[in-house]
Order: C-alpha cells, then sequence, then structure tokens
C-alpha cells in the first residue's frame, strides 16, 4: 500500500563479451525493498478477530471506463467526485437527527476503508450493534446504490465521458483477522461480499448468514426482499443469499438460473 521510491543508478556489466547497461542498487537501497513497503507495520504481531459487517462496492465496467482515449484527463475528476460522494451519501443515509453541532445516527460509521482500484471496501464492526443497526447498514448501502444512477451519474455525465454504468454492492457478515498493526483485514466475509456483487449480475446482494432482515427490517421492506440459494466461488455450495425483488424479476432467466429456490 506504500509507494516504492528506492534510488536507482545505471552501470555497465560484462556478461559473455558483450556490454548491458544495467540498474545498480547501492546495499542500503536494495534493503530497502522489503515488506516495510507495504505499510502494514509488524506483520508478526498477533491477529485480533472482530466481528464485521463487510460492505464492497464496485464500479461496473471500470476497466472499461479507465480504457477510453486519454483516461488521465477523465480519472482525477472522476474518482474525486465519486469518493466524495459515496462517503457524504452514506453518511446522510445514516443521520437520525442533529444536535446542534453533534449527529444522531442509525449505526456506528465503519471502523475500515479501503480503496480497491474499482471500488471501496468497508468493515463496519458489529459490536453493541443490535439486528435494527445492522440491517440500517445493509439497507444505507443497498440505497447508495440505486442512487449512484440517480443522482451521481446525472451529475456527472455532464462533465466527464463514459461514466461507470452502475455501482454494484455486496454485503456479508463474518468475522475477519487484523494483519500487522491494523492496517489490513483478512476474512472469508470480505470475500464472500466481494464475490456476491461480481457473481450474482444484480446491483445489490447480501448474504443471510448472520443477518436477520425479517428481523431488523421494518416488515414492509423486509417485504421487498427475497431469499435464495447460490453458489459461490470459493466459499461453497447453497449459500443463502438476499436479493431486492425488483432487482431479481428484471433478470433474465439465464441469470435468474444463478439462483436456487429455498
Amino acid at each position: 500500500m506504500g509507494t516504492i521510491n528506492i534510488k536507482c543508478e545505471r552501470t555497465n556489466i560484462e556478461l559473455e563479451g558483450k556490454t548491458y547497461a544495467c540498474p545498480y542498487y547501492g546495499k542500503s537501497e536494495l534493503a530497502g525493498f522489503s515488506p516495510v513497503v507495504l505499510g502494514l507495520g509488524d506483520i508478526g504481531k498477533p491477529s485480533k478477530e472482530t466481528d464485521v459487517i463487510a460492505t464492497a462496492f464496485d464500479l461496473a465496467e471500470f476497466t472499461i471506463f479507465c480504457s477510453q482515449v486519454d483516461p488521465h484527463l477523465s480519472l482525477p475528476r472522476f474518482l474525486k467526485e465519486f469518493l466524495n460522494w459515496l462517503f457524504m451519501t452514506m453518511k446522510s443515509h445514516l443521520e437520525i437527527k442533529r444536535l446542534g453541532e453533534e449527529v444522531a445516527l442509525f449505526s456506528k460509521l465503519p471502523f475500515f476503508a479501503k480503496f480497491t482500484g474499482d471500488g471501496v471496501l468497508f468493515l463496519w464492526n458489529t459490536k453493541s450493534m443490535d439486528m435494527r443497526m445492522i440491517c440500517n447498514i445493509v439497507n444505507t448501502s443497498m440505497s447508495v446504490c440505486y442512487l449512484y444512477d440517480s443522482d451521481f451519474v446525472k451529475k456527472m455525465k455532464k462533465h466527464v465521458p463514459h461514466i461507470p454504468r452502475s455501482l454494484r454492492c455486496g454485503v456479508a457478515r463474518g468475522m475477519v483477522c487484523s494483519v500487522g498493526n491494523g492496517k489490513d483485514y483478512v476474512g472469508p466475509c470480505i470475500n464472500i461480499a466481494s464475490r456476491l456483487q461480481k457473481e450474482s449480475n444484480v446491483r445489490f446482494c447480501f448474504s443471510k448468514r448472520g443477518i436477520d432482515f425479517e428481523e431488523g427490517m421494518l416488515k414492509g421492506v423486509a417485504a421487498l426482499h427475497v431469499v435464495k440459494s447460490m453458489s459461490i466461488r470459493g466459499i461453497g455450495e447453497d449459500e443463502l443469499v438476499v436479493v431486492p425483488k425488483v432487482e431479481f424479476e428484471k433478470l433474465p432467466d439465464e441469470d435468474k438460473a444463478l439462483f436456487g429456490e429455498v
């Protein structure tokens, strides 16, 4: 996660009667190429487990966006606007009431955020959270996906060409383990959240494991979702997932076949 900037010189080397120009590093410079550049701190430090909600946001067709003519002229403006919009929209949808300069939220904010190259991963500590708070995170993540189309794209298409067509999100609950000084985390729920948004072909999908949406959501909201089974690569067969009914009904038959009935 750190930029590698190690001083390099040039030197000529004779090999088998030929002269080659080669990069040359001093002993101290060469020693600088080590796991330290990853910025993880003490990677031998014991891991700490945390029960989390992982929300993986992904910009659909971001690779195509980066392949346009002179992407360096569009990418900085797009990412700046998108990331500002993402964080602000999540905060505003969690807001219950302003109390002077303080703000009451439906749930805690994430304790970890990571830019993944084509989206953002958030981790939320579920300690002291009841199911209502957990489901508020789920609902907020879903709202953000839909608002990307109606709010962000509508505004940005006047400024940046070939904007990624949609924002997808996968959500999963589980244990993660800290790496080093807590600068990064690993865990199956992160993989599940990422794969749900990539493999389900819907904009929003969450794993039912540890997320009782029938209990945590208002009845009218819960009724807008449907439980399906799905094979998640590297995780297992017949995993229970939840998708918005309107999303599932719009899928072509070949994509609906990815889901099983329960």
